[in-house]
């Protein structure tokens, strides 16, 4: 059974809960680059979502949350293939070479990606003004990848970063069927924990990566596994029961802001003049897109009531 719908009203406790989680996940950029010194993308994809996984299964033990029936746990596995293992193997492998900030950046684009998926997929439509957002903000990703590089070039590693925010779009639109009939706590719970298991292909080696790894390595992926990864997903789906989706959603912009800054101060990592400039008319586009891109529902004429 559904729960009725989350009011509009962003009290304290939602805006805090907001706050943890978007300041969390802008973090985990920076998390990444600091775990990339010690160990390789793989074995940082691995060691984050088995910390995360083991918080979350215990989570899941206390608060009592069941396994859904099998043919969801099905879904949820193909749907967190997408968007957990893959998204966060093409995200590890393009941080490589892509700074934290710019990965930030080119991430931020995924709410028009996952728009024009939408319109294939789920029915969804856009306006003159959201196809207006999407070249904008496609063309602002254009100019974040261009400035990713030495010079005027497509890289590698933003390119996989690219990918990255397509992976996490198709898992968005296509969760929407099951979270109309289960509880979107539980959904996020078992779609970490089922997302984990395919990063178990990177196993072999690291071991010998854990042994020698510093301790501030260490630390930095603990971090991203209990806070960005585990932590982070449950304030959000806080914040959605109590507030809802078009308020929340809406403090996604200034992600990439925390992002720049947290890897300025971690990671000493300063983002080219182009590389800003994109990120500014990327989050723009993508503005315009949630905000101005929809068509607005045409109001069911009057009935006449007859005597």
């Amino acid at each position: 059974m559904r729960a009725p719908a989350p009011p509009s009203r962003l009290d304290p406790l939602s805006l805090g809960a907001i706050l943890v989680t978007i300041v969390f996940w802008a973090s985990a950029f920076a998390g990444i680059r600091a775990g990339l010194e010690a160990f390789s993308p793989g074995h940082v994809t691995l060691y984050r979502f088995l910390v995360a996984s083991l918080a979350l299964g215990l989570y899941a033990l206390l608060a009592r949350i069941p396994v859904p029936p099998l043919r969801d746990l099905g879904r949820i596995a193909l749907l967190s293939f997408s968007g957990i293992t893959l998204y966060h193997v093409c995200l590890n492998y393009g941080e490589v070479s892509v700074p934290a900030g710019t990965a930030s950046l080119i991430i931020a684009a995924g709410p028009v990606i996952t728009a024009l998926l939408a319109t294939r997929f789920a029915g969804e439509r856009l306006n003159a003004l959201g196809w207006l957002g999407t070249l904008i903000s496609l063309s602002g990703v254009a100019l974040i990848v261009l400035g990713s590089g030495q010079g005027l070039s497509f890289t590698k590693g933003a390119l996989l970063i690219l990918a990255a925010a397509l992976f996490t779009s198709l898992y968005f639109v296509f969760q929407k069927p099951l979270l109309a009939r289960m509880n979107p706590l539980h959904f996020t719970v078992w779609s970490l924990i089922t997302g984990t298991v395919p990063m178990l292909v990177f196993l072999p080696g690291f071991g010998a990566e854990l042994r020698a790894a510093p301790l501030g390595a260490h630390l930095a992926m603990v971090y991203i596994g209990l806070f960005p990864a585990a932590l982070a997903y449950l304030t959000w789906t806080f914040a959605l029961s109590r507030v809802g989706a078009g308020v929340t959603t809406s403090f996604l912009y200034v992600s990439p802001v925390f992002a720049v800054l947290i890897a300025w101060a971690w990671l000493n990592e300063v983002p080219t003049l182009l590389t800003l400039l994109g990120g500014v008319v990327a989050v723009a586009g993508v503005v315009l897109v949630n905000t101005r891109g929809r068509p607005r529902p045409v109001p069911a004429p009057a009935r006449e009531v007859k005597a």
